[in-house]
């Protein structure tokens, strides 16, 4: 018993026994589900994640455009002469103070200054501009959600009920069994850190966005949002940056709602298919088992039963394959006669040997005592 394994116990088990068992087996299974939980939202990390690159190369590379900012000042007060500045003076002599006559210098009282500019003020950027704003808002309000489905309900819970009978031979088996499981904790529940770590992470890269040059130029210049339709310029249709930030944009003016999910399983049901069957496996492994519980000599004695009845069945059938007209009594006449032969041959057999064993016996004995 201490060496006994469930492959020993169905290669021991008689092939007879565990059939008559399972042609015998009438049984049945309840099954109860009681399934409850709420799968919260990731995919917005994950675009997120996915487009930060992008929006921190248009940040790197900007689009900008030349600002000049035309002033009238006074000739000690000009910084730079250009073409223009002269176009203008020429256009508007009332700012000459005077002509040289002898070398025709002219001397200005006033003049066109002209300062030129760059600006970041481009559509371009103020759409992404738009957009890390539009990021922060929207991490914001998903994290107001997940902190409120961290009180949501998660159940669950499993029964099986099991009953079966069956017969083999003499035997009457019964076998009854109950599972109930019950999951106290959500194993999502455990990655719940993970996502609190990851929007951390998120929240600090969103950061990193703010405090580039351009998105500060930006905000201290107060530039006005953009609104939707965005408007398809050529750097927004062709560059590969605005391509992802377009598809983030459009994704979180499309996920606005709460889109958390709640599952719920309730079943109570009579399990008729594979569940059935394996159990019904179960409950015959079960009595092999018990059946190991009996002695050998007993065992051996009814598999030696069972073994020449078989044999008797075998024999009785292939003499009535040869004469069907044969007779009850001619069988037993037939079976009587044979049997007086049979176990004469074999007494006979037995009587030899015996006569050889004791002539030998009586050899080596004579021979220690001589």
């Amino acid at each position: 018993m201490e060496d006994l394994k469930i492959v020993d116990v169905y290669e021991k088990s008689n092939e007879r026994k565990t059939k008559k068992f399972n042609d015998n087996v009438n049984s049945s299974m309840r099954i109860l589900i009681d399934y409850e939980k709420t799968v919260k939202d990731t995919e917005w990390i994950d675009m997120m994640e996915l487009t930060i690159p992008y929006i921190d190369n248009i940040f790197r590379n900007p689009n900008r455009f030349i600002i000049n900012e035309e002033e009238i000042v006074k000739i000690e007060l000009a910084r730079r002469i250009t073409v223009d500045s002269i176009k203008h003076l020429a256009k508007h002599t009332n700012f000459i103070q005077e002509i040289d006559k002898k070398n025709g210098d002219v001397k200005p009282s006033k003049i066109l200054n002209i300062n030129k500019e760059e600006s970041y003020n481009t559509y371009e950027n103020r759409l992404i501009y738009t957009l890390v704003q539009n990021m922060k808002a929207f991490v914001n309000q998903k994290k107001e959600i997940l902190a409120n489905t961290k009180k949501s309900p998660f159940k669950d819970e499993k029964l099986v009920e099991y009953q079966g009978n069956s017969n083999s031979g003499n035997e009457e088996i019964e076998m009854t069994f109950s599972i109930k499981t019950r999951a106290t904790v959500d194993k999502s529940q455990s990655s719940e850190e993970g996502i609190e770590a990851r929007i951390e992470r998120l929240e600090q890269k969103i950061r990193d966005l703010t405090s580039t040059e351009v998105y500060k130029i930006l905000e201290k210049e107060h530039v006005a949002l953009v609104r939707p339709p965005i408007r398809k310029t050529n750097v927004i249709l062709k560059n590969v940056n605005f391509q992802y930030a377009v598809k983030l944009w459009n994704y979180l003016q499309d996920n606005l709602e709460d889109s958390t999910k709640k599952i719920k399983d309730k079943k109570d049901y009579m399990e008729e298919g594979e569940l059935r069957n394996l159990a019904n496996e179960t409950f015959l492994l079960d009595y092999l088992i018990v059946n190991k519980l009996n002695k050998d000599e007993q065992e051996n004695e009814e598999e030696n039963e069972e073994a020449k009845d078989e044999l008797i069945d075998k024999l009785l059938g292939k003499i009535l394959d040869l004469d069907l007209g044969l007779s009850e009594d001619q069988l037993k006449d037939m079976i009587g006669r044979k049997f007086a032969i049979i176990k004469y041959k074999k007494m006979a057999t037995m009587q030899e040997i015996q006569k050889i064993f004791s002539t030998h016996i009586d050899k080596y004995l004579e021979k220690i005592e001589g």
